[in-house]
């Protein structure tokens, strides 16, 4: 965190400095695990539905925290200071606001040394699918421009984002904010926070449709990224989504769209994927980049077409990739010069269909079992398909995909039923709530065995290391309360 006195964070978080005196500066990290509190550090206690944070105030305070922020007083030991609010979460928030808007503020007439102007800039991105990917090929980008954060892991929701954007300091150049949600206003109260100069929507789909009440809701939520846009700020849509593209009509921003149609300013085309990874093309129109946003090395930009390799499994990445490059080259990154940024990742993000050939020999696992949508096992599926080679089996191992609610039964059938007409060889369904899979695929077809149902993990494990042989390709897919992806580690060899 930039460095503020404590009178500065009791004032922008409304709260009563109990301990401390109000002259003294903190600049640590801000943490809400206690485990990962270090000298200087600003611990808040958070209510949580199965813990309190305040009780791990003394191990904070022993760890060193140079700031406890309660809810209500707390005896603390040593020097730590402590400042008590009313709502531990909305006092998050509003530190995180603040921390963002002093940095833009003192980097608004900041220079490189060529005198190129190099304000912070704040990208936010949503959708139902590919937030983390988006967001890790961004960073990988711009990082190779100016100082630039983005959280770690799917650090989206209204405590993980904040922290994120905490990490901030005053030579930060970039700063990509994921952001999530499980209901109304969720992202609304983000965009509040970090108030994007360019806000991204990837996909309306069926992720967490349960808690959203259904796909309508899950368009009005994921909206409140561009709704409170200004006219200043762009907002970035998948013109390829219907539900994406008429967002365009509740943004007052300067609309972009990316995708394969002819609506797309930024068109992908001529995507392939096989074993060794993505493949497409990028044609970007001629763009000035956005006021004040010139990159070191950028230069006024005309239309640029570029052949994009990835490194990454599957043709749904290609669209996140266009995302990605569409918010950089707005930014001054000319497109091969993202591209050339891209091609050295070597995976989107760990357990993401992250590709593994250390187990047995002549045996390849897709480990793509930290999310699942039905959206996203779809894309999955169609992916294993394509990567396999002649004389190669496909195995699909399944587990639940959790958070659709009412719709969970008619979404799992969907999959099963999927899994048959793409003619994968052999299927594995772990756990009950993916049961629905299994008795769609075998009602689907004519299989005999094909389909396999396993309600324990470990039973699974034991399985598939009897079932495989040489030459399969194996994907595994499930939401990650399923516990999948431990399985395809042990598959492909990973240690734990």
């Amino acid at each position: 965190m930039i460095a503020l006195s404590l009178a500065e964070v009791a004032a922008a978080i409304d709260g009563e400095l109990l301990r401390g005196a109000p002259e003294t500066v903190v600049d640590g990290q801000v943490e809400t695990d206690s485990r990962l509190v270090g000298p200087g550090s600003v611990f808040f206690a958070l209510l949580g539905e199965e813990t309190d944070g305040h009780r791990f105030v003394p191990a904070a305070a022993a760890a060193g925290a140079a700031l406890v922020v309660t809810e209500r007083a707390v005896t603390v030991d040593g020097d730590t200071a402590q400042i008590v609010v009313s709502d531990g979460y909305a006092a998050l928030a509003a530190l995180a606001h603040e921390v963002v808007a002093r940095v833009r503020a003192s980097s608004a007439d900041r220079v490189a040394a060529d005198g190129t102007p190099t304000p912070l800039r704040v990208v936010g991105i949503t959708g139902s699918n590919g937030k983390t990917s988006t967001k890790n090929m961004l960073r990988t980008i711009m990082s190779g421009h100016g100082e630039t954060v983005a959280p770690e892991g799917s650090f989206n929701n209204h405590v993980g984002a904040p922290i994120s954007m905490l990490r901030i300091t005053h030579d930060t150049r970039f700063l990509v904010v994921e952001m999530g949600a499980s209901g109304k206003g969720h992202i609304a109260k983000l965009v509040r926070i970090a108030e994007p100069d360019t806000g991204v929507v990837l996909k309306v789909g069926l992720a967490h449709a349960g808690e959203f009440g259904g796909i309508e809701a899950t368009q009005r939520a994921k909206s409140e990224m561009v709704t409170d846009l200004p006219d200043t700020a762009t907002a970035l849509l998948n013109v390829d989504d219907d539900r994406v593209a008429a967002m365009r009509a509740l943004t007052a921003a300067q609309v972009v769209g990316f995708g394969t149609s002819d609506q797309a300013d930024y068109r992908l085309s001529g995507v392939s994927t096989d074993r060794e990874g993505t493949r497409f093309t990028l044609t970007a129109p001629p763009v000035r980049p956005e006021a004040d946003q010139d990159v070191p090395g950028g230069s006024e930009q005309v239309a640029e077409t570029v052949d994009v390799r990835l490194a990454i499994l599957g043709e749904h990445h290609a669209m996140n990739a266009t995302a990605a490059l569409a918010v950089a080259h707005r930014w001054g990154v000319p497109l091969a010069a993202g591209a050339a940024a891209l091609a050295s990742m070597t995976r989107a993000e760990r357990w993401r269909m992250e590709l593994l050939q250390g187990g047995p020999e002549g045996v390849t696992v897709i480990n793509d079992a930290y999310n699942a949508s039905p959206d996203s096992t779809a894309a999955a599926l169609r992916t294993l398909v394509q990567v396999v080679r002649p004389g190669e089996r496909t195995i699909a191992v399944l587990g639940e995909m959790a958070e659709l609610g009412e719709f969970s039964v008619e979404e799992h059938d969907r999959i099963g039923r999927l899994v048959v007409r793409l003619g994968i060889g052999q299927l594995v369904v772990v756990g009950r709530g993916a049961m629905p899979i299994h008795q769609a695929a075998t009602l689907e077809g004519s299989w005999d065995g094909e389909s396999v149902f396993i309600e324990d993990v470990e039973d699974a494990v034991h399985t598939l290391q009897e079932m495989v042989r040489p030459g399969d390709v194996v994907l595994v897919k499930s939401s990650k309360s399923a516990g999948l992806r431990f399985l395809g580690d042990r598959l492909g060899g990973v240690s734990a």
